[in-house]
């Protein structure tokens, strides 16, 4: 599942940069902030739809939290609680009413000048996680499936320098198509155009100087998977390096095929005209 808190704002991708190069105790303090809401809020509280189970109990409880509750000892130097005045401080001279917060709870945020150990420290809490989990599973490695990984590579593998990163790709018209289906997307064309154009033109501009012929790197189409899952898998696992074997989840053919004929033709012809672009340099004609 996507566990998001490497990639997403607010995650460990932030947290690098706000306590090593963008670091003052402002910038800090609102990482740690951020990064505890993830970590204690978000991911506890809500459930993957799909597979109906919160990030810890995918993970396993207890790899989960013995992640987090290291990480504060290690990345924050102390905290204080900052006086708020009250609401109407300098107009009256009354009490601060019953419910207002008379204490903000601030942390003071440790400065890595060697950026590798902070890195060293947010490692170690990927391998708790991840690590644990595969152990639990009798698995020598894992995946993390987050979507926006694929704009954050050089990250990823600056965290996890062993790692090979897998993109797999869709048509960019069926990726609209799908985008329109979703809750967490734009409903309209329009919309999701606006949305996803912006992505392709950064992920196409990055890879144009990234050099991934000489990384840890798989690019492959869904549609090529779906067509022949078991001839595929086996190809797809040999370059990441691992045996093949039989899996429970599987590329279908009909669950890519649903979206080819989601538009009209002119819709689509709409849609390849604003993407003329990306959908060859993605792979597709």
């Amino acid at each position: 599942m996507e566990t998001r808190f490497i990639v997403d704002p607010g995650g460990f991708r932030d947290l690098a940069d706000a306590l090593t190069i963008r670091y003052d105790p402002y910038v800090g303090d609102d990482a740690l902030r951020r990064l505890s809401d993830i970590l204690t809020v978000r991911l506890v509280g809500r459930r993957d739809v799909d597979r109906g189970h919160t990030v810890p109990e995918a993970i396993g409880e207890r790899h989960y939290w013995d992640a987090v509750g290291r990480l504060w000892s290690e990345l924050v130097a102390g905290t204080f609680d900052e006086f708020v005045p009250a609401a109407g401080a300098g107009h009256a001279d009354w009490a601060a009413g019953p419910f207002e917060q008379q204490r903000y709870r601030r942390a003071i945020p440790r400065y890595f000048s060697d950026r590798r150990e902070l890195l060293h420290i947010l490692r170690r809490a990927v391998d708790t996680m991840f690590g644990g989990a595969a152990a639990d599973a009798g698995k020598p490695i894992w995946c993390e499936k987050t979507p926006f990984n694929v704009l954050c590579m050089d990250f990823l593998w600056e965290l996890v320098p062993e790692a090979t990163i897998v993109h797999i790709k869709r048509h960019p018209v069926a990726v609209v198509a799908s985008h329109v289906d979703q809750p967490w997307a734009p409903p309209t064309v329009d919309g999701a155009l606006a949305w996803l154009k912006p992505v392709y033109d950064r992920w196409l501009a990055w890879k144009a100087t990234a050099d991934l012929d000489t990384k840890r790197y798989v690019e492959i189409r869904a549609e090529d998977l779906a067509a022949d899952w078991p001839g595929q898998r086996k190809a797809l696992f040999e370059r990441v390096g691992v045996d093949d074997f039989a899996t429970r989840s599987t590329f279908r053919a009909r669950s890519l095929d649903h979206r080819n004929d989601q538009f009209d033709s002119d819709t689509r012809a709409l849609i390849e005209r604003a993407l003329a672009d990306a959908i060859p340099a993605m792979g597709y004609e």
